[in-house]
């Protein structure tokens, strides 16, 4: 790992040298759907029938669509959900199971056959005091089970505005990035926290921007193979009104979706991803 000072790295960055990057692969467009702390057993049958119903999602060769429900519907939903789509978990624990009562085991979702998680969401950092060594520990020990991860990073309204959203951002990357040797089975998800559930999105641009950063601090960091081959996705308030201008950012490999991703809209977001094409 290249020794840098991470604020410094990430504010020389240019949005024109991602978009050359983004022109050179094809990344895969992809969407999920985080249903968070919500649901009965009735309305995720509604939302599922919702989803197996919509004969114009993108096939799967053209964009990945993973479904996150709560975990007492993860079986519920991978024994009913369309075999073109898939299932993630909202969390896993940072070792094998024991005696650490209410969490849940990567071996226990292998059992299941859940093939995602989602690590590092910004509520699990704020509100349970989840710090990047600890996420990174967590995103490193999922995936030596074999479990996709969904990494989640972003900065809060009080840091962008003191200007330290960048370098907030660089740390937490470079805390993933040192537990983290093969990131074929990662995909990064940027969440300014002050659009998470809050109606404010981030511009097209501020999003590109980030984004962008985010890519090249790959690129020096890890390496341009992997800044390359990254997926970047945007969570914070997308919606079917806004979806398709985010996805046309370069840099903008999809979308972690929340309370849409509960809602008819859903499906308009998924489509988003076709602009890329």
């Amino acid at each position: 790992m290249v020794e840098l000072d991470a604020r410094a790295t990430l504010q020389s960055l240019r949005a024109t040298d991602a978009h050359s990057i983004a022109s050179k692969i094809g990344r895969k467009f992809f969407v999920g759907g985080n249903w968070k702390c919500n649901g009965t057993v009735d309305e995720v049958k509604k939302i599922v029938n919702l989803l197996n119903g919509a004969a114009d999602i993108p096939p799967k060769d053209k964009v990945d669509v993973v479904i996150s429900p709560p975990f007492v519907f993860l079986s519920q939903v991978k024994s009913s959900l369309r075999p073109d789509l898939s299932v993630a978990a909202q969390n896993a624990w940072v070792q094998k199971g024991g005696a650490f009562t209410g969490e849940i085991s990567a071996e226990m979702l292998v059992n299941l056959g859940i093939p995602w998680v989602i690590l590092g969401h910004s509520e699990r950092r704020l509100l349970l005091k989840e710090s990047n060594e600890f996420v990174a520990d967590k995103v490193a020990y999922a995936l030596s089970q074999g479990i996709k991860v969904i990494a989640c990073i972003g900065e809060t309204l009080e840091q962008r505005e003191s200007g330290q959203a960048l370098k907030i951002i660089a740390e937490q990357a470079k805390a993933i990035a040192a537990k983290v040797s093969d990131w074929n089975n990662v995909v990064l998800a940027y969440e300014p926290v002050w659009a998470i559930g809050t109606g404010k999105v981030a511009t097209p641009a501020q999003a590109q921007e980030v984004h962008a950063d985010l890519r090249k601090w790959l690129k020096t960091n890890v390496s341009p193979k992997v800044a390359e081959s990254a997926r970047i996705i945007y969570g914070g308030s997308v919606s079917g009104a806004n979806c398709v201008e985010l996805a046309g950012q370069p840099d903008v490999d999809g979308f972690l979706v929340g309370g849409a991703s509960l809602k008819p809209e859903f499906t308009d977001i998924i489509k988003a991803g076709l602009v890329k094409k």
